[in-house]
């Protein structure tokens, strides 16, 4: 495992300190834990606007195809 040197402001170490305490961990886990959770919070964020780009991409097909299928739904001869 490599390590960083990390500067934070005095009451961001203090709450981190208390918090991973009341938990029983370690403060380099509590913080570990921390970057691990916004690590995937990031990730989904980021997955989520990808589908959200492919979705915009192909709503104008997918409309065609609808108004398509609407149309043989109301005239199945047609």
């Amino acid at each position: 495992m490599e390590s960083i040197s990390l500067k934070l402001p005095e009451d961001l170490l203090e709450t981190s300190e208390r918090c991973a305490r009341e938990l029983g961990i370690p403060r380099a886990e509590y913080i570990r834990r921390a970057i691990e959770r916004m690590n995937r919070e990031a990730e989904a964020r980021a997955r989520a606007e990808r589908m959200a780009r492919a979705s915009r991409k192909v709503r104008k097909e997918s409309m065609r195809v609808n108004a398509q299928f609407a149309a043989i739904e109301r005239d199945p001869d047609a």
